[in-house]
């Protein structure tokens, strides 16, 4: 049988998505606090002055990159790729950066924690990044540059 996904991993994928539900609910009971990426990075550069103490921004901040090292020296490498010009980056880190300061959260704000509680307004912005996502893939499908 040929997989549609033949790059899919579903037991790394699963256990991923345990520990970020472990990490947010954690989070939740722990602080009383939303573990969204976007306000956890404007609490610990002090755009925020509301949200998580600011020591518990940093260090949340400063293990996404570490727990992702960690995980890449225990299982190996993660092969990723990246435009060759810096403009498309920036662009696109100006663009989301302004979307979560817009729509009040991230994805994993939104996506994982609000809709974990039945925020409507999570509702909401998680359909529209969904929507948004869908259109980029099939204007960039369209365009040829996917």
């Amino acid at each position: 049988m040929i997989s549609a996904f033949p790059n899919a991993m579903p037991v790394e994928g699963f256990i991923g998505g345990v520990l970020i539900g472990l990490a947010a609910a954690t989070m939740l009971l722990g602080l009383g606090r939303i573990a969204g990426v976007s306000g956890m990075a404007a609490r610990a550069t002090g755009i925020a002055d509301s949200g998580a103490p600011r020591n518990i921004a940093i260090a949340f901040i400063i293990g996404l990159p570490l727990g992702a090292f960690l995980v890449s020296r225990l299982f190996g490498e993660v092969h990723v790729s990246f435009p060759t010009s810096l403009l498309p980056l920036i662009a696109g880190g100006l663009l989301v950066g302004f979307g979560t300061r817009l729509g009040s959260g991230c994805t994993s704000g939104h996506g994982v924690c609000g809709l974990s509680r039945l925020s409507p307004r999570s509702m909401v912005a998680t359909a529209l990044f969904m929507a948004s996502g869908f259109a980029t893939v099939a204007a960039m499908r369209f365009g040829g540059l996917l």
